[in-house]
């Protein structure tokens, strides 16, 4: 399991211990208008999948936390999603940058619509980092489940691949960011989009190797 920030490894056991689930994760909530709370079921419908197959002893509710909230580093894995505008004010960008360099982990899921406000925001979390597109041969793609195309395709939106995007900082993967695949839609209750089974297993399997890899590396 990788070393957490020293806060995170004196919270947590505390703030577990009376229910006797590991860990809990989060949604994040920001500011600029866009949905941070689009695919309400979804998170919690991966937790059982994880809970289900991977024998993971995962709080079965999710957290939603600011990013400004002292709060983030309470949880090893935080979620986050949307269509629109992301804005980060500069004690939101200071308060993730040190979540992420203490030993957290950030999944962001574009649902359509993100790319062009979370890449900014981002670069100015970390001006001396790029997203770097993750070769299909990387651990995140090979946990449980193998997907040896990468990232899989859930919904179609403009034609393009799916892709995984990551920001590596000396040599961890600290955010990983899915593009043109629309996982979280796929994680969230089968009525909602109507997806066939085998495309929402996809999804969930794939969720499933992302929190994986966050507690064996």
């Amino acid at each position: 399991m990788r070393k957490y920030k020293l806060l995170v490894l004196l919270i947590l056991p505390l703030l577990f211990a009376f229910n006797n689930y590991s860990f809990k994760v989060a949604v994040l909530k920001y500011n600029g208008g866009g949905d941070w709370y689009a695919n309400p079921t979804a998170l919690q419908n991966l937790i059982q999948f994880c809970t289900a197959n991977l024998n993971m002893s995962i709080n079965p509710s999710y957290d939603l936390v600011d990013v400004a909230s002292t709060e983030l580093f309470q949880y090893p894995f935080v979620h986050m999603t949307g269509h629109g505008n992301v804005v980060f004010s500069s004690d939101e960008r200071e308060n993730l940058r040190n979540y992420l360099l203490g030993g957290g982990f950030l999944h962001i899921d574009d649902n359509y619509g993100m790319d062009a406000y979370i890449r900014p925001e981002m670069k100015m979390v970390f001006p001396e980092l790029d997203f770097i597109e993750l070769p299909h041969s990387h651990p995140i793609y090979n946990q449980t489940y193998k997907f040896e195309n990468g990232l899989p395709k859930i919904h179609e939106h403009d034609n393009q691949p799916a892709r995984g995007y990551g920001l590596i900082h000396e040599g961890r993967l600290i955010c990983y960011y899915t593009y043109e695949s629309d996982l979280g839609d796929g994680w969230e209750n089968p009525e909602v989009h109507n997806d066939p089974q085998e495309i929402r297993l996809k999804a969930l399997q794939m969720g499933a190797n992302i929190i994986n890899y966050v507690f064996i590396n």
